[in-house]
């Protein structure tokens, strides 16, 4: 029977990487809890009522137990590659592990919370069993990639061979929507990061999601060359300017109304604005979608 394509690739934040597939010298045997994973409810019971009413739903962290074997020639052999495997799987360096089933291939961040541990035996025919323990506080699985979705942006208009006309050639135009529908393909609501671009004199640039009319508002006037990049991430939310290669803090600027937006499952339709000087903004969104299992 063939074997379904299968792949580990983790590495830390070192940059130490291993692969672990149908191949030597680390065989991929099975990876325990990629699929979905238990749920807490909180729940809530009235004076009278028959059972309860569930009040929030939030995942709780997701285990993995990795198996697979190493093949070495000798025993000198195996206890290199096991020393590799120890380099790497550190429970001090945090890491990514990516993971390919058939087509899929998405990417979980974790720890290392046992392991690896190795077998006694050393067998005749110089396998020997391996077992780490992972546990990922984030349980959603990732697109390898974040996904770019630029929402307002010059286009080129250049053709060659370049012939200039009397009265000169338009070399780009605006692109005219100034909204964009997100698709979030995932199983659950994800975070953002979004780029304001200042082309020229912008006043108090804002996103809005016009489904929820929620909205980021920069309440500042940004000037040419000047870049403020917001990410809404949970536990990672913050604000940044960038102007002439030097970063700053942009707290400040973020209107105390504004929501640091995530993008629900599905259609997402999000409008950009400003007070002044709209067609001198550019936008550009990036976000990643997160699943439940593989």
């Amino acid at each position: 029977m063939q074997h379904m394509h299968e792949k580990i690739l983790y590495e830390n934040d070192k940059g130490q990487r291993v692969e672990i597939a149908y191949s030597f010298p680390f065989f991929f045997q099975e990876l325990n809890g990629s699929d979905g994973i238990s749920a807490n409810l909180t729940k809530i019971n009235a004076a009278g009522q028959d059972g309860t009413t569930v009040t929030n739903v939030n995942m709780s962290d997701r285990p993995l137990r990795l198996l697979g074997v190493i093949k070495g020639n000798s025993k000198t052999e195996i206890e290199t590659h096991r020393k590799k495997l120890l380099q790497v799987f550190n429970p001090k360096v945090q890491g990514w592990l990516q993971y390919e089933y058939g087509d899929a291939k998405r990417k979980i961040r974790c720890h290392v919370e046992s392991g690896p541990k190795f077998s006694k035996k050393f067998t005749v025919y110089k396998y020997q069993d391996f077992l780490i323990d992972l546990l990922c506080t984030n349980p959603y699985w990732q697109n390898l990639n974040e996904i770019e979705q630029n929402i307002a942006q010059w286009t080129g208009l250049f053709e060659f061979p370049l012939e200039i006309p009397e009265g000169g050639i338009e070399i780009g135009m605006r692109q005219p929507s100034v909204i964009v529908n997100i698709f979030n393909a995932g199983d659950v609501e994800c975070g953002i990061k979004v780029e304001f671009k200042a082309l020229a004199t912008v006043v108090k640039p804002l996103l809005l999601n016009i489904n929820t009319m929620e909205f980021i508002k920069i309440n500042k006037t940004m000037t040419e060359g000047e870049v403020i990049t917001v990410t809404t991430h949970f536990g990672n939310k913050r604000a940044e300017l960038e102007k002439s290669g030097i970063k700053s803090n942009a707290f400040n600027f973020i209107d105390f109304e504004s929501t640091f937006l995530q993008l629900d499952v599905g259609d997402n339709l999000l409008r950009y604005d400003a007070d002044d000087g709209l067609d001198n903004l550019s936008i550009s969104i990036y976000y990643t979608p997160q699943y439940l299992g593989v």
